[in-house]
């Protein structure tokens, strides 16, 4: 447990004094105890179900668009209005492989290959772009083995490098044209700078080009050299000048997928540097960040150089550190701090979207359909394989197929707190990418990915772990796949 001085210790007492989490903790062993019976291979088969259902109505109503808006029927571009690339299409095929969804799979594809063109007159952001679609076309080729989909990975990687070379530093601006080169918006943040090692490693790997990685490297290099003398980093910085330009440390926004990249570096390329930054950087978190009240565990900015914290909120998009903790070798911790976001689903059913640290009250009403919650089940599950994991993972999948279903999909909600919920109007492109993945992966006997050596990018894109020739029991056509 981290040490608090007495008078911030009374100090958040007395906040916790009127926790909603205090009363959700009496219920969560009930509510576990409840599920003790759970046949987790139909609950699998429910989400494969719902996510050939939901693939289905965006076949038939947005293909080839970014995303779907669920409830009308309609679309909506993501990158660029009037340049749509696909996005939840793309984002989708990994997911759509490893469920043995073979002829939605091979159709994706073949638009792909046909279809995708990125010479666009448009700027799109970078990190956006790389996670995304490029890590959607590397996940797709390592599962099929398709070599279009490895060159169209490369050529987009090729424009977005251009963002890169624009910094004396390495640091990629945020927005880059993927016609002409031309990049903008030089402030950006640790996650736009540092989000590139597994899509570039491997697409680099596979092509027998370092240049993608080095890239990658070079870029969380200056960051990681610009660390306070207590070990953080703020989570704001300048692509030409190399300064941070805020003073918030920060394992969530702005930041949170960095710290993925420097254990996924070294998970995925045996990269033992960026392994040692790995953990230098969560010591440092778990000594200046960590604060405890009303039996949760949070992690709120705060200054990189005093350790002081500058912010109460606490973003959903945090939870996926639980699993990072694990990863890194603090298991407790990161046990604890999924317990935080366990007691948030059973006080409000769904988590939601900012958090007050001080009294574990909720700050906002919508909600993105997130998947961080479940992304750290699944991280901790391939440690440890407790069945606590499953089972909250069970509670998300049917709190938002409660919510969240929607005539064509699933949206995101505009009201989590009404009665019922209000929806909104928009699916999200990662929720095809991230958690109908986590979910069958926690729930379903899945051949087609060895879970002991499963690596997922930060966007639940596959970059480790599919297995060739599965046995299928579900009588759909084996897809072309290699061990990788």
């Amino acid at each position: 447990m981290i040490a608090l001085p007495r008078r911030q210790f009374l100090l958040q007492a007395g906040a916790a004094a009127a926790c909603p989490l205090l009363a959700s903790a009496r219920s969560i062993a009930g509510q576990r105890s409840e599920r003790q019976s759970e046949d987790y291979a139909a609950l699998g088969e429910d989400v494969r179900r719902e996510f050939q259902w939901a693939w289905r109505n965006y076949r038939k109503l947005a293909w080839g668009k970014d995303e779907i808006n669920p409830a009308s029927g309609t679309a909506r571009s993501f990158f660029a209005d009037g340049h749509d690339m696909g996005l939840s299409l793309v984002e989708g095929l990994d997911t759509l492989w490893l469920m043995g969804l073979d002829a939605e799979f091979e159709e994706g594809v073949e638009w792909v290959k046909t279809r995708l063109d990125v010479d666009i007159d448009a700027d799109v952001q970078v990190f956006e772009t790389n996670i995304r679609m490029v890590g959607g076309l590397v996940s797709a080729h390592l599962a099929c083995g398709d070599p279009v989909l490895l060159a169209k990975a490369r050529d987009l990687a090729d424009r977005l490098l251009k963002a890169f070379d624009a910094s004396p530093f390495g640091l990629p601006h945020r927005f880059v044209n993927l016609k002409t080169g031309a990049v903008s918006d030089p402030e950006t943040n640790l996650a736009e700078i540092g989000s590139y090692s597994s899509e570039f490693g491997t697409l680099g790997r596979l092509v027998g080009d370092p240049r993608y990685y080095d890239a990658a490297k070079r870029a969380m290099r200056h960051a990681i050299g610009k660390r306070s003398p207590i070990g953080l980093m703020a989570a704001n910085i300048h692509a030409v000048t190399g300064a941070f330009i805020s003073r918030n440390a920060s394992i969530d926004i702005y930041a949170d997928s960095f710290y993925e990249y420097l254990w996924d570096a070294w998970d995925l390329f045996g990269d033992a540097e960026m392994k040692r930054w790995s953990l230098e950087c969560t010591a440092a978190q778990l000594a200046h960040q960590a604060r405890r009240s009303a039996a949760c565990l949070w992690f709120p900015m705060v200054d990189y150089e005093t350790g002081a914290v500058t912010s109460s909120q606490q973003s959903e998009l945090a939870a996926y550190f639980a699993g990072l903790l694990g990863q890194t070798g603090h298991l407790a911790d990161g046990r604890d701090y999924l317990r935080t976001f366990e007691l948030l689903q059973t006080a409000y059913g769904i988590v939601p979207e900012m958090i007050d640290v001080r009294t574990g009250g909720a700050s906002t009403k919508a909600t993105g359909l997130r998947p961080e919650v479940v992304d750290s089940c699944l991280a901790l599950w391939q440690i440890d394989r407790d069945g606590r994991y499953r089972r909250t993972a069970a509670i998300h999948y049917r709190a938002m197929k409660a919510t969240s279903r929607t005539t064509y999909g699933y949206t995101a909600l505009a009201d989590m707190q009404a009665r019922p919920a209000r929806q909104g109007d928009n699916c999200p492109g990662y929720w095809w990418a991230e958690q109908m993945k986590y979910y069958y992966l926690l729930f379903a006997d899945c051949p087609r990915i060895d879970l002991r050596r499963l690596a997922l990018s930060t966007e639940g894109k596959v970059m480790r772990g599919f297995v060739s020739n599965p046995v299928r029991s579900t009588g759909h056509r084996s897809a072309r796949g290699r061990q990788v």
